[in-house]
């Protein structure tokens, strides 16, 4: 039996709320300036929540109305690197993990569906925080609000659902 998407061998979820209480500048490896991807959706919520972008994606110039920079080095040129989150496959993870040690990355946040055993161990034996196989805006969301059933914020504060059938 494969593990639930998420539960993989992430942070403990206390340690993820303090990554993201403490964190506010994110470099996102592979942040896509494309609105339907799931990079962007993600990112245009951390956003619009104060967070910090530095899209890192040397094919295109700017996302979400931030300079796209082509390596994580330039990211870490404009600052301290608190959270390098990553939406590669599984594949390109080890080069990007062995570049954030090296530029004193505080945490590595492997997205929803990506996990690098090897990487991670790495990356925790050089002192960083590692988080797998979960989707930075959903763990926000769960922590901080706005997420419902389909993963969107209502703007609604309750226990009913406005509109449709209420017993």
């Amino acid at each position: 039996m494969s593990p639930i998407a998420g539960m993989a061998d992430g942070a403990p979820s206390d340690a993820v709320r303090r990554i993201l209480q403490a964190h506010r500048r994110l470099a996102v490896v592979g942040l896509s300036p494309r609105p339907d991807r799931p990079s962007h959706r993600a990112m245009v919520h951390m956003q619009a929540n104060g967070y910090v972008i530095t899209p890192v994606n040397p094919r295109c110039d700017e996302v979400l109305g931030n300079p796209c920079v082509p390596t994580l080095e330039a990211a870490a040129e404009q600052g301290p690197l608190g959270i390098v989150n990553v939406f590669r496959r599984p594949e390109d993870v080890p080069p990007i993990v062995d570049e954030a040690i090296r530029l004193g990355a505080e945490v590595i946040w492997l997205q929803l569906g990506i996990t690098e055993p090897a990487s991670a161990a790495r990356a925790r034996a050089a002192g960083l925080e590692v988080v797998q196989d979960r989707c930075i805006k959903m763990e926000h969301c769960r922590y901080f609000g706005g997420l419902n059933v389909v993963g969107l914020s209502t703007g609604v504060i309750g226990s009913r659902r406005m509109g449709g059938f209420h017993p």
